[in-house]
């Protein structure tokens, strides 16, 4: 175990199958919360026999977080195990690498859906919750796709900028309750998501290496530095941060020209 600055805190994490989420219930578990890993598929069950490993306490939940139905029996079975909500962060996201006039209705509605209705369920079920304890954290992942655009994923891109703006809309409102909501907004991560993305792509190795050439830190972003940045959201150290984006990129936003310019 770590230093525990999240100890005896229940924390639900959506998407902890893989990637960002899975290293943020590790994380978390590691800081002393009990965590509800949350996944649409059984990968979510091995993350949490990882966390039970090494002494960590965490529960299981398979769920469709764009189904209201399914978010509902989430919170209950985290209400009848632990009794309380003390953090939700909202990891959960699907990606789509398609123009406009190429995107289906029915994939648009799934990526908002997955990526942005996910969270007005979820929020609608918890924050009554942390409102009747007096306060609670509410961590949403967004991507700098949220911030600037990104060719050929305009669903994406869409459903990233407004999980930004929903934080910052929550953040606002419910301040005054004691309930701090955030988002990080993570640069090109290594997740099999982003896998999926390059994948996608006429030649994916090529593609990997453009996105790491481009970043100022010369590599791709771990998802354990974006769990890292969520621990410090969820814990008191960040205790006077809501609204805000943080920015988990490796110094991709701060110079867009970065890469094309010999010195």
């Amino acid at each position: 175990m770590g230093c525990e600055r999240l100890k005896n805190r229940v924390a639900i994490i959506t998407g902890a199958g893989s990637g960002i989420g899975e290293a943020s219930a590790v994380a978390f578990a590691d800081e002393g919360a009990r965590v509800v890993a949350v996944d649409v598929r059984d990968a979510g069950a091995a993350v949490v026999d990882r966390i039970r490993g090494a002494g960590g306490e965490a529960l299981f939940v398979a769920a469709d977080v764009s189904r209201a139905d399914d978010v509902r029996r989430l919170v209950a079975a985290t209400l009848e195990r632990y009794g309380r909500i003390d953090v939700l962060f909202n990891n959960a996201a699907i990606t789509l690498v398609k123009y406009v006039d190429q995107t289906t209705e029915d994939e648009w509605d799934r990526i908002m859906a997955v990526n942005v209705k996910s969270i007005y369920l979820t929020c609608h079920e918890v924050v009554p919750i942390m409102r009747r304890q007096g306060g609670g954290v509410i961590l949403n992942t967004g991507s700098i796709t949220g911030l600037t655009g990104q060719v050929g994923t305009p669903a994406y891109a869409a459903s990233k900028g407004a999980v930004v703006n929903l934080t910052r809309a929550l953040a606002v409102d419910h301040a005054h309750e004691g309930i701090r909501v955030n988002c990080i907004c993570p640069g090109v991560t290594d997740t099999p998501l982003l896998q999926q993305h390059f994948r996608s792509l006429p030649n994916p190795e090529a593609a990997r290496r453009e996105r790491e050439a481009r970043n100022p830190i010369g590599r791709l972003i771990r998802p354990e530095e974006v769990a890292a940045a969520a621990v410090f959201l969820a814990s008191d150290e960040s205790s006077a941060m809501t609204g805000a984006a943080l920015l988990v990129d490796g110094g991709i936003l701060a110079s867009p020209e970065y890469g094309s310019l010999k010195l």
